[in-house]
């Protein structure tokens, strides 16, 4: 058993499979209507979700862990002897790493707080799947736990992620369009590329899918030449996009990405169906 537990939270959207080989620990955000939420990790598949958002004029909710989810993940560990190294959701956009900071607060009072590191991982998704895998790894080597946080500080900093949406409507409606606040003057029929650090930045709007998807490949491309080589796409309820833009990464990279999978109801609430995200750091930190 590796001396520090990697945890984070449900919004990474690692194939499950993949989390549970990395020994991945999870503290689940909820999501629903009407007040009827439910732990995005307990959700069965994602398609009866996405087919409700794409035509309810409610626009669902989701919520933070509780100290209380946080809690019961990493007390555990702790028993077991382990330190724990927290990543999660960009502050930016969730108040989650604030509730994991309050956590660690309480953990403190009982002078368990210096095996416990919370961090902000100033992403989502695939960004910080990427940052949950090079601290696995590095834990894995046998790491103590400021070595790990010294690797997920040097993944963040290499890491680079764009994503495309089919439509700024759902940003608009569930209020984190950040940044990209600016282009709301203009018309929605536009293909918005944006990225995310800390909060939603723009980064260009093209007028047709099939210019956005080119931009897509291009970026990937520019990974690919910085030596950002360890590389995720991701999509909702996209897969065609999302198979296409694989196979082109395949011809530039000249490898597997490192996972491909689909983003869940949190972060799609405020997306929307059709994103289709393209991400990297170098595959050196990963191993």
């Amino acid at each position: 058993m590796a001396s520090v537990a990697v945890a984070t939270d449900s919004t990474h959207y690692l194939p499950p499979a993949l989390a549970d080989a990395e020994d991945v620990h999870q503290v689940s955000l909820y999501v629903g209507w009407q007040g009827q939420h439910e732990r995005e990790l307990a959700m069965d598949g994602f398609d009866t979700f996405y087919q409700r958002l794409r035509v309810d004029s409610e626009v669902p909710s989701t919520s933070q862990p509780s100290i209380g989810d946080f809690l019961a993940v990493w007390e555990p560990l702790l028993q077991d002897g382990q330190d724990v190294v927290s990543i999660h959701l960009a502050g930016g956009i969730s108040g989650t790493c604030e509730a994991a900071r309050q956590a660690h607060a309480l953990l403190a009072e009982r002078g368990l707080g210096e095996r416990v590191e919370v961090i902000d991982g100033e992403t989502a998704c695939g960004g910080m799947a990427l940052l949950v895998l090079a601290a696995c790894a590095c834990a894995r080597a046998g790491a103590d736990k400021e070595a790990v946080v010294a690797r997920v500080r040097e993944a963040r900093k290499a890491l680079r992620i764009w994503f495309c949406l089919d439509t700024l409507e759902y940003l608009r409606r569930g209020g984190r369009i950040g940044k990209a606040q600016a282009w709301l003057g203009g018309t929605l029929r536009i293909k918005p590329i944006l990225s995310l650090e800390y909060e939603i930045v723009p980064v260009e709007r093209v007028r047709t899918a099939g210019r956005a998807f080119e931009r897509m490949v291009a970026y990937a491309q520019e990974l690919h030449d910085s030596g950002a080589d360890g590389w995720v796409v991701q999509h909702i309820q996209a897969p065609e996009q999302s198979q296409r833009l694989i196979e082109r990464c395949r011809e530039i990279f000249d490898s597997e990405p490192v996972f491909t999978s689909e983003v869940g109801p949190v972060i799609g609430t405020y997306t929307g169906p059709g994103l289709i995200g393209v991400g990297a750091i170098p595959r050196a930190l990963l191993a």
